[in-house]
C-alpha cells in the first residue's frame, strides 16, 4: 500500500512529474445526493478553505505548473467563493474547468462562469431520464443536466460530459449518445462506477467483470461512430486495459494506436479536498492516501515527499498481486486504476476490471465474480471489501445481495426523490 513506502525525499526538481491536471473540491456541500456519489457529498465539510486560503492554493499549483484545474464538488458553484477562484486561476495562467451535476447552473451563472474564465463545463449525465433520475436521486435532475450544458454552451463555454457506467444505466448507453451528439457536446467521458463512497453501499450497482466482455466493444463502436460525428469519447482510467480494441478505445484520432500507460495519480494528476487534504488522485481513499493538508504544508512539499503522491512514481511489477502480476501487460499497466482496486480489496495492485483479463477467462471457459464481503463505514471516499471468485463462464447469475450487515435504512421519501 502507498502508506507503506519508505519516505525518501522525492524531489520535484530531479523528475519530470509535475501536478499538470489538478480536480480541487471546492466544497463538499450538494444540492443533490447521488447514489453513486465517492464523496458522500451534501453537507460542507466542518472546517472547508476560505478564499484566501484558496487563492494562496491557486497561487502554488500555477508555480508548480498546472495546466488545468477541475472545480467539482459536491457542487464547486455552491461555494461563496466559486467565481473568484475561477477568476484567480485564469489570471495565473490556469484554465479552469468545471464537473458539475448542473441542477444550478443557470444562463446568469453561466454568463458569469464565461466572465470569469471559465473554458470547459462538463456534465454529469448517466443515462437516459429515468435511470439518471434514479441514480441522481432526484426527478427532474435529468432535463437540469441538460438545460446546463445548453446554458453553458450558449454562453460561449465548451460543453462536454460525462458518465458513470453501472449495471444500471448500461443499456441506456446508445440512447445516451444519441442524446448527448444532439446537445453538441464535443466530448464525452465514460468510466465505470466502482463501489466507493455510496455505490460502495448498492452492490446491485456493481459491474462484474465479464460485463466488459460486451460493455467495452459497445462503447468502441460508440467511438468509432463518434469520431465521424466529431466527438472525442474518452474512456475513464478504470476502463479497457489491453483488449483488442485497446489502441481505438485509447486513442486521440482514428490513425493512433494509443494504449493504458498505468495509474497517473501522484505523477501529473494531483487531488484536493475542501479542507486542504491532498491526493494523488481526487477518487482515491481518504484514509490511506492523503500526503498532507495545504493548511500545514506547502503543495510542493507535499508533492515532493508525502509517499502516499509518490508511490506510483517508482512501483513496479513487484507491487502487484493476483491475476495482474503474472499479466503480459504488468510492466507497462502496473495494476491499473489505483482505487478501483483499492475500493474492491482494500490495496492497490491487481484490478478486476480489466478487458484482457476477462477475455482471458473467457477463453478458458472461466469468469471472475465479485462477492461483497464487509460494507464501507459510511466516510467520505470509503469502501467495502471483495472476494473475487472464479467460477464457469456460463455459470447462473447469482442473485445480487448487499453487504453482509448491511445496516438498511427505511424514511419518507419528499416528493422529489427517486424511491429505489
Amino acid at each position: 500500500m502507498a502508506a507503506e513506502t519508505s519516505r525518501r525525499r522525492l524531489s520535484v526538481q530531479n523528475t519530470p512529474f509535475f501536478p499538470a491536471y489538478v480536480v480541487w473540491e471546492l466544497t463538499l456541500r450538494c444540492d443533490l445526493s447521488c447514489t453513486h456519489c465517492g464523496s458522500r457529498a451534501g453537507k460542507k465539510r466542518p472546517r472547508e478553505l476560505t478564499l484566501e486560503e484558496a487563492y494562496s492554493v491557486v497561487d502554488e499549483l500555477a508555480a508548480l505548473g498546472a495546466r488545468e484545474v477541475v472545480l467539482i464538488g459536491g457542487e464547486a458553484y455552491l461555494h461563496d467563493g466559486f467565481l473568484e477562484v475561477t477568476a484567480r486561476l485564469k489570471e495565473r495562467g490556469i484554465a479552469p474547468t468545471l464537473t458539475t451535476g448542473g441542477r444550478g447552473v443557470t444562463a446568469e451563472l453561466a454568463r458569469a462562469m464565461k466572465q470569469a474564465g471559465m473554458v470547459r463545463v462538463s456534465v454529469s449525465i448517466d443515462g437516459l431520464e429515468q435511470t439518471h433520475d434514479r441514480m441522481r436521486n432526484l426527478r427532474g435532475s435529468y432535463e437540469k443536466a441538460l438545460q446546463a450544458l445548453r446554458n453553458s454552451r450558449e454562453a460561449g463555454i465548451t460543453v462536454t460530459a460525462n458518465t458513470n457506467l453501472n449495471r444500471w444505466n448500461q443499456g441506456d448507453l446508445e440512447g445516451l449518445y444519441e442524446v448527448l451528439s444532439q446537445e453538441q457536446i464535443v466530448s464525452w467521458q465514460v468510466q465505470l462506477t466502482t463501489p466507493l463512497g455510496r455505490a460502495a453501499d448498492r452492490t446491485q450497482m456493481t459491474l462484474q467483470p465479464y460485463d466488459l466482455l460486451t460493455i467495452v466493444p459497445r462503447i468502441v463502436e460508440l467511438k468509432k461512430r463518434a469520431f465521424s460525428d466529431g466527438i472525442l469519447l474518452v474512456p475513464g482510467n478504470n476502463l479497457g486495459y489491453f483488449g483488442p480494441e485497446e489502441g481505438v478505445l485509447r486513442s486521440l484520432n482514428t490513425e493512433a494506436q494509443d494504449h493504458f500507460q498505468g495509474c497517473q495519480a501522484g505523477r501529473f494528476v494531483l487531488g484536493i479536498e475542501s479542507d486542504g487534504a491532498v491526493k494523488g488522485c481526487p477518487s482515491l481513499q481518504t484514509a490511506s492516501y492523503v500526503g498532507g493538508n495545504v493548511l500545514r504544508s506547502s503543495i510542493s512539499d507535499i508533492w515532493a515527499q508525502a509517499p502516499e503522491l509518490g508511490f506510483t512514481r517508482e512501483r513496479g511489477v513487484e507491487a502487484l498481486w493476483g491475476f495482474c502480476r503474472t499479466c503480459p501487460f504488468a510492466s507497462t499497466c502496473l495494476g491499473g486504476c489505483t482505487f478501483t482496486a483499492h475500493s474492491f480489496f482494500g490495496k492497490p495492485g491487481n484490478n478486476p476490471y480489466c478487458h484482457y483479463r476477462a477475455r482471458d477467462f473467457q477463453k478458458r471457459g472461466l469468469r471472475e465474480r465479485l462477492v461483497p464481503q464487509d460494507a464501507a463505514p459510511g466516510a467520505p471516499f470509503d469502501h467495502g471489501l471483495f472476494d473475487i471468485v472464479e467460477e464457469a463462464i456460463d455459470a447462473p447469475e447469482p442473485e445480487v445481495r448487499p453487504f453482509s450487515g448491511l445496516l438498511q435504512v427505511t424514511r419518507r421519501a419528499k416528493s422529489s426523490e427517486v424511491v429505489e
